[in-house]
């Protein structure tokens, strides 16, 4: 019904630059980057199919409404 999580493309994007770091010889203790964007996802048929209601307020602040 809902999800709030980081955005997983940009994430598998940037493995690329880890990678890359690793590959140069940077050591796998250096701090990793930690996603700095999440977003709430909310899937309204999910919830009418088990018979909840979806605050208008939690509506108005999700990234994303699946109808």
């Amino acid at each position: 019904m809902a999800s709030y999580g980081f955005e997983g493309l940009k994430q598998f994007q940037a493995a690329a630059t880890y990678v890359d770091r690793f590959l140069r010889g940077a050591k796998p203790a250096e701090p990793l980057q930690l996603p700095t964007k999440y977003q709430l996802v909310i899937n309204l048929k999910a919830a009418k199919a088990i018979g909840l209601s979806v605050p208008e307020s939690l509506l108005a602040r999700a990234d994303e409404v699946i109808e």
